[in-house]
């Protein structure tokens, strides 16, 4: 006699009734399996479609139950299976389980790579299902739609959003940068600013995004267009007369505040002097901090090489024009390894820095040291110059 689970209080009748349950939960999965594999065997279009769809509301209704191993038979199956349906009836089913916490794996990533945007969308854009190499596969290969639709993912990590924001039409770029949940690497950061140069919708977002590092605001600024520099003033105008400042009037005092506010810098600064002191700040250090992407303390530290403001430093390395930094550099010695380190940190885009290089190169090459220490000493007079007129 089967076991009253409501009326019994012993132990052992709870732990037939739970077997039963599981035994019901096997007995679907099985029966799903079996609908599955006779329906590829029919070549009948509209069969395959409703065995598509009895199955997927059996399994939704069910699939909590399913042990892993009855998941990853249903997957192997139902994946052979979407392949020989249409794309409505794939549409449908992609829709019914982008959310589904037990969705079959290797199924969800043949729906997102779908050519189809019907069908890859609700999955591309809320599948948790999904591995970041699916996704950056249909970032590098899809349509603008696809991107798009990953572009509004919860969370976006940044292999995948590196490829959105150098791939991607204006929609996806803005979605991307709009989205809180979106992780940018210091390429993904660097591609936003120069991308937002004439796109003042674009310039807005970037502008307001916490995690996007100060010396990308600053390059955004510095070659932004008017209108653009007219829109961030609007949508900020405290921190944009900052900026405008830095600049444009090179005003030291103002650049020293938004220095002060940044965590980074407060670290930065007392370390390298005290590498400073002891001896220890070389242009190997420096080398070393350009390749680790740590712009304050590769600031700090020509700036205390070079005898010249970290204010000073901070714009010859985001300036558009390298000429500036290249003086820099030869005046001080350091060699074209490390010159190419920093201005790795400030080219735009990966495409552009090869042929960039080669051409900063022959400048550096050409350039004779003596004639690098005049500018440099010119340099100086100026700016003691400026700090002059800022105090008067």
């Amino acid at each position: 006699m089967p076991h009253n689970v409501a009326a019994s209080s012993n132990p052992i009748d709870v732990k037939d009734s739970a077997q039963g349950v599981h035994g019901t939960c096997v007995t679907t999965s099985q029966s799903l399996i079996d609908e599955l594999e006779d329906a590829i065997a029919k070549k009948d279009l509209r069969h395959r479609a409703a065995v598509m769809r009895r199955v997927t509301d059996l399994f939704i209704m069910n699939g909590a139950g399913f042990s892993e191993e009855h998941i990853a038979m249903f997957d192997d199956v139902m994946s052979r299976l979407i392949l020989a349906i249409d794309s409505s009836a794939r549409a449908e089913f992609g829709d019914l389980i982008a959310k589904h916490p037990n969705a079959p794996p290797k199924t969800s990533r043949i729906l997102a790579l779908d050519d189809e945007i019907k069908v890859a969308g609700p999955i591309l854009s809320q599948s948790n299902k999904l591995d970041e190499a699916t996704l950056v596969e249909g970032a590098k290969t899809k349509s603008q739609d696809h991107l798009y639709a990953i572009s509004l993912r919860d969370s976006i990590g940044e292999a995948v959003t590196d490829v959105l924001v150098e791939r991607g039409n204006k929609e996806v770029v803005i979605s991307t940068a709009a989205n809180p949940g979106a992780k940018f690497s210091e390429f993904g950061c660097s591609t936003l600013a120069t991308r937002s140069r004439n796109d003042c919708e674009l310039a807005i977002c970037v502008w307001l995004r916490p995690d996007v590092p100060r010396q990308h605001l600053l390059s955004l600024f510095a070659t932004a267009s008017e209108e653009v520099q007219k829109q961030l003033e609007a949508a900020d105008r405290k921190e944009v007369q900052l900026y405008r400042y830095i600049v444009t009037q090179a005003k030291n005092q103002i650049q020293t505040k938004m220095r002060e506010s940044s965590s980074s810098y407060a670290t930065a600064r007392p370390y390298v002097e005290a590498l400073q002191r002891s001896g220890g700040l070389s242009g190997e250090r420096l080398l070393a901090f350009a390749q680790e992407g740590k712009f304050d303390e590769v600031t700090v530290a020509l700036s205390l090489m070079c005898d010249l403001s970290v204010g000073h430093i901070e714009r010859a390395i985001v300036h558009n024009q390298a000429d500036h930094l290249l003086v820099i550099a030869r005046a001080i010695g350091l060699s074209w390894e490390t010159t190419e380190a920093i201005l790795l940190m400030r080219l735009p885009t990966k495409k552009t820095a090869a042929a960039d290089l080669e051409t900063y190169r022959a400048s550096f090459t050409k350039l004779q040291q003596k004639t690098a220490l005049s500018a440099m000493q010119f340099y100086r007079l100026r700016a003691r110059a400026e700090a002059q007129l800022d105090t008067n």
